[in-house]
């Protein structure tokens, strides 16, 4: 099997599985208990939370624990609303004020968008749309231009990267534009973190606290101006079931899941086998990131994939691959003109080769997504187009043969669909 469906999840590294039954196997008691078996599992659950931050370049303090990315994003976006008394009972006590507004993009993912969704049907919120360039990238001029509009917004969410086709968004730029305005930033860096050096800047404390992992030449990067950050250590090589909430200094959420764990923040007993999994993941995201060849290698990797499917199939295109930022060094949205992304996908998955539609099947007809509608994709493409995404684990065996195979495939869909 050749595995090009890295964006969706990773494997777990043999490192973090083995830290995972060691948790199991030995120290499977509550974190919460104050007898020392209890307190030697809430030891390593704090590890683990100090390799996470320093992942990103902050104090173990500043972050949150969750079940999920999803829920992390939830977390951030509506408790943070909550904290405010902007939605839910203490916002009934207001209603015919001014609604609460929050800005955001229609190339999100699908956790942002379905909430922005709920919060506007459910809580009266405002919801606006921040336009797109040509490339799937957020214009930083049409956010600047809704917070003109409407000054007194409670909060600005945009990802970091496009989970679909890689696009990297101006988070830098938007984040300082918040900052400058007193409004909210949140950035889902799902798709960023662990695959790229990270550095949140949310105040002096947390910059001069700690740099973040370097890159393969020793630098740190630049630091990222914002007040909220989601990530999940399943996309970088760790277990599914943990996601992280990054809150600067002063910036509140309200619990969604009420308890005591996580300094009131989230209840539940903690998922302590995935967290510490997901701390070893983020030790072993740092020392890959400061290899000198690895980002390199893999962008090599991605390219000449590319190269190979265009020369097989030299009507195919790639979405999103000119936008004034970049992309993803591991990612490749390709569209494939006149065929549909499931027959594709599925012949794809016979033959051994993994990967995604950038589409969606929805009540029996084949629906272009939301990210591809966005980008004004022609609809000859939209509706045959497929996520490639690699890690750094893929090898050049892999993405020869995968190419070879995409050709293949898509020949065999075109000749029948022929005339007899």
């Amino acid at each position: 099997m050749i595995y090009l469906d890295h964006n969706a999840t990773t494997q777990p590294l043999p490192e973090v599985v083995e830290a995972m039954a060691e948790m199991l196997r030995e120290h499977w008691h509550n974190p919460s208990s104050i007898h020392r078996a209890g307190q030697a599992a809430r030891q390593r659950v704090e590890l683990a939370r100090k390799s996470l931050a320093g992942l990103i370049g902050t104090r173990p303090r500043f972050l949150t624990l969750t079940g999920s990315g999803t829920e992390s994003l939830d977390l951030a976006v509506r408790g943070h609303l909550l904290a405010r008394g902007l939605v839910g009972a203490a916002r009934a006590a207001t209603r015919g004020a001014e609604p609460p507004t929050i800005i955001t993009s229609p190339i999100e993912h699908i956790g942002i968008r379905e909430l922005a969704k709920a919060l506007e049907r459910e809580e009266g919120v405002r919801v606006l749309t921040a336009g797109l360039d040509g490339h799937a990238v957020v214009s930083v001029d049409s956010v600047r231009g809704l917070l003109d509009e409407h000054p007194a917004a409670a909060l600005v969410s945009v990802q970091w990267a496009n989970n679909e086709t890689g696009a990297i968004q101006p988070v830098g730029e938007i984040g300082r534009l918040c900052r400058e305005r007193g409004v909210t930033f949140h950035c889902d860096a799902t798709q960023w973190v662990g695959k790229m050096p990270t550095r949140v800047a949310g105040d002096a404390e947390t910059i001069n606290g700690a740099e973040g992992p370097r890159d393969g030449r020793g630098r740190t990067p630049s630091p990222l101006v914002c007040d909220l950050l989601t990530f999940s250590a399943h996309k970088f090589h760790g277990p599914k079931g943990v996601g992280v909430l990054y809150a600067r200094a002063g910036i509140r959420t309200a619990p969604l899941i009420h308890g005591e764990q996580e300094m009131g923040r989230r209840g539940g007993t903690e998922n302590v086998p995935g967290i510490v999994g997901a701390g070893v993941a983020a030790q072993m995201a740092v020392a890959w990131l400061g290899e000198p060849e690895g980002i390199a290698r893999v962008e090599r990797l991605r390219d000449r994939f590319e190269l190979a499917v265009l020369g097989a199939v030299p009507e195919a295109r790639v979405n999103g691959a000119a936008g004034s930022l970049g992309r993803l060094y591991n990612t490749s949205s390709i569209g494939f003109p006149r065929l549909e992304a499931e027959a594709l996908l599925l012949l794809l998955s016979e033959r051994g080769v993994c990967c995604s539609a950038g589409a969606a099947c929805s009540s029996g007809s084949l629906e272009a997504s939301a990210v591809i509608k966005a980008m004004k994709v022609p609809t000859e493409y939209a509706h045959g187009t497929l996520r490639f995404s690699l890690s750094r684990e893929t090898t050049e065996a892999e993405v020869d043969e995968a190419a070879r195979i995409v050709g293949a495939c898509v020949e065999r869909l075109k000749a029948s669909w022929k005339p007899a």
